[in-house]
C-alpha cells in the first residue's frame, strides 16, 4: 500500500497551511474539503513545487455515512493513510436558546462524530502496522467554558479529553496522538462564526494560519500529547486552571462579549 497523509478542511486556513508543509516534507496527500474549487487550486499549487501526489475528495463530513465512504475508498485505492489530521470544524456566535439548532446540530456532527469516526476508523490499520500519527484540532477554547459559543467550546472540551485518552491507550504502539490547540487565529473563522463584534479577535493575539500549522506539524511529529499554540496562551491555561469556575466564566463572557460601538 502507498502511504498518504490525510487532511480534512484542507480548502484554507491551518488545514491549507498543513497541507503545503506536508508536501514539502514529500508526502502523498488526499485532502478533503467541501470546496471543489479551492482544493483544484490547492492541488496545482502543490504540484507546481513539489513531487508528491495529491488525491482530492469533495465530501461534507456532516454526512454520517462520509467517513466510511472515505476510508473504504481509500482502500480500494491501495492507500494507507499515515499521518491522520483532523482539522475540518466551524462555531457559532451568540445566545444559545436564541441560535438555530440545526447549526448547533451540524457542529456537533462535524466537530466531534466526523471526528471520532475518521479517527476510529484509521487508527486500526495504524496500530496493526506499529506506525502512525494523529493531529486533532481543538483550540484553547477546550480548557474553558465559552458564554455565547457554549456548543462550540464544548465540542473542542470533547476533542481534548478524547485525544488524551488515545494518546494514553496507544502508548507503545507506534501510534501517536497529539491535539493542536491556538488561540484566536487568522482563518476566517470569525467571520464564518459571526465573531466580528466579538472582543475576541479585538483584544487577545491573532497568530496566522501558517504560523499555527508550522507549530502543530512539529508537535505532531515529535509526538506530543497536548500542543498550546502561544506562549500566552498556554499561560492563560495556566491561569485556568487555578482560578475558580465563576470566575473562568466571567472573564470569558467579557471576551467573547460584543465590543461596544
Amino acid at each position: 500500500m502507498i502511504n498518504y497523509t490525510l487532511i480534512t478542511g484542507a480548502s484554507g486556513g491551518i488545514g491549507y497551511e498543513l497541507a503545503k508543509l506536508f508536501a514539502k516534507e514529500n508526502h502523498n496527500l488526499v485532502l478533503i474539503a467541501r470546496n471543489e474549487k479551492k482544493l483544484a487550486e490547492l492541488k496545482t499549487q502543490i504540484q507546481k513545487q513539489y513531487s508528491v501526489n495529491v488525491l482530492l475528495l469533495n465530501k461534507d463530513l456532516i454526512e454520517p455515512e462520509a467517513p466510511v465512504q472515505i476510508f473504504n475508498y481509500l482502500r480500494q485505492q491501495n492507500i494507507r493513510v499515515e499521518n491522520l489530521i483532523n482539522n475540518a470544524g466551524f462555531g457559532d456566535y451568540g445566545l444559545f436558546h436564541e441560535s438555530d439548532r440545526n447549526v448547533q446540530e451540524r457542529m456537533l456532527l462535524l466537530n466531534i462524530v466526523a471526528l471520532t469516526n475518521l479517527t476510529q476508523l484509521f487508527l486500526s490499520e495504524m496500530v496493526k502496522s506499529g506506525k502512525g500519527k494523529i493531529l486533532n484540532l481543538a483550540s484553547v477554547a477546550a480548557f474553558m467554558p465559552g458564554p455565547y459559543m457554549s456548543v462550540y467550546y464544548a465540542t473542542k472540551a470533547y476533542v481534548l479529553s478524547f485525544s488524551e485518552a488515545l494518546a494514553s491507550e496507544l502508548e507503545g504502539t507506534g501510534v501517536s496522538v497529539t491535539v493542536l490547540c491556538p488561540g484566536p487565529t487568522k482563518t476566517g473563522f470569525e467571520e464564518a462564526s459571526s465573531l466580528s463584534d466579538s472582543n475576541l479577535f479585538k483584544i487577545m493575539h491573532v497568530a496566522s494560519a501558517k504560523e499555527v500549522a508550522i507549530y502543530g506539524y512539529k508537535a505532531m511529529m515529535k509526538g506530543k500529547k497536548i500542543a498550546i499554540h502561544g506562549i500566552l496562551n498556554r499561560i492563560l491555561v495556566k491561569l485556568i486552571s487555578i482560578t475558580p469556575r465563576p470566575l473562568v466564566n466571567y472573564f470569558i463572557r467579557i471576551i467573547l462579549g460584543k465590543t461596544k460601538k
